[in-house]
């Protein structure tokens, strides 16, 4: 009888910070500057070059900068946003804010992003944007989806939560599309504990976004506290608190500035795995389009039915008691309460998702896993699939 390892324990995530960020964001506490400042315009700047647009402006989450993006874009109450339902919840809901309809589409069976043929069935003459999300932080098809939405007039937002640093063609995404929405969440390839940017290339949309986040104030709000800038501002529109804080910013400086190092041991991590699982009949390992950078925010497997006599929640349950902490990366939205209740989802009308969502498992990675921690992981997913083989 094979015998389960249990001493070891890997979490989920840690975040990779090191003393470079904490002297960072202490030194900007020492200069007084503890809200939108000086430090957050080098971060938006630095961005920017980083991505390659010529702007890049800084909120307090993906969700304002979605939430940004959609009012820049001129959405309004009864227009359709098309967005995959397998997402994080905070895709749809802007548009919610709104009072328009998430229309929901299913998923490619490969890469899990938006299926553009389901896309396009679900366009009708209320639809106004289309919001691609690259799951995991492998790229959708940015051109297909972008020629889609020039031959039926609609704009693209891009969610990139996941997606830092990921190329498709050789471009880096937040370059493809009029604007994509970044995410510095805690457990991101990115972070700054709380936070999201907005890149764009065309100067209305920023000055919108700019203007918008800070309570419909002149872009350049803050500066009245500076020695340069004046007490006296002006209100332009009912705007938003989604405003960005210097400490974010230095600890954002500093992550960006080993934002390759990071990613490159993400790649280390997910070639062990595939060299590792692929071997494994209980497990699915990702598929990788040979004209993409995956960014491997997540490193998701997918539970093989066929091979294994025990459902995903139990896989689950058996690497939780070995130390091992997973996660489900996403509960398709059609399948919660307010989705079913409001727009009429129910199961069943988007079996990709939903068979994705039976099997899927989120494994650690993160920059901060040793070799060992991972060599732990593989081993009891190798030991899972012995004990229960089918």
């Amino acid at each position: 009888m094979t015998t389960l390892t249990t001493a070891k324990s890997v979490p989920f995530h840690v975040p990779f910070i090191g003393e470079k960020e904490i002297r960072a964001v202490v030194e900007t506490l020492e200069s007084g500057w503890i809200t939108t400042g000086p430090k957050t315009a080098c971060f938006e700047e630095a961005f920017a070059r980083f991505i390659g647009v010529r702007h890049a402006i800084a909120v307090s989450s993906c969700t304002a900068a979605l939430h940004l993006s959609l009012e820049a874009a001129g959405l309004r109450e009864g227009d359709e946003v098309l967005v995959p339902t397998l997402t994080f919840a905070a895709t749809a809901e802007v548009a919610a804010y709104f009072k328009a309809k998430p229309v929901l589409v299913d998923v490619d069976p490969l890469h899990f992003n938006l299926s553009l043929e389901d896309a396009e069935r679900k366009i009708t003459p209320k639809t106004r944007v289309i919001m691609p999300v690259h799951f995991a932080g492998h790229p959708c098809r940015m051109d297909s989806i972008l020629d889609l939405a020039a031959a039926r007039g609609l704009t693209v937002i891009e969610d990139a939560a996941h997606a830092i640093p990921a190329k498709y063609k050789g471009r880096n995404i937040g370059t493809w599309s009029p604007m994509t929405a970044f995410s510095f969440y805690a457990t991101k390839t990115l972070t700054t504990g709380e936070g999201g940017m907005v890149t764009t290339d065309d100067d209305s949309f920023a000055d919108r976004v700019s203007l918008m986040r800070l309570h419909g104030m002149s872009r350049d709000a803050w500066k009245r506290y500076t020695a340069e800038g004046s007490w006296r501002y002006e209100i332009w529109e009912a705007g938003y608190k989604y405003n960005f804080t210097d400490p974010q910013a230095a600890l954002g400086l500093v992550q960006l500035s080993k934002c390759e190092e990071m990613w490159r041991r993400r790649v280390e991590i997910a070639q062990k795995y595939d060299r590792a699982v692929a071997s494994l009949e209980a497990y699915d390992t990702p598929q990788v389009a040979p004209n993409v950078q995956h960014a491997w925010h997540l490193y998701v497997v997918l539970i093989e039915p066929s091979a294994l006599r025990i459902h995903r929640d139990q896989v689950i349950e058996e690497l939780r008691q070995r130390g091992i902490g997973t996660a489900v990366h996403f509960i398709p939205l059609h399948l919660h309460p307010y989705y079913q209740r409001t727009w009429g989802y129910r199961p069943g009308e988007f079996p990709v998702a939903e068979d994705y969502f039976d099997r899927c498992i989120s494994l650690p990675i993160y920059p901060g896993m040793t070799d060992e921690d991972v060599s732990h992981v593989i081993e009891v997913l190798q030991e899972i699939s012995i004990k229960f083989r089918r």
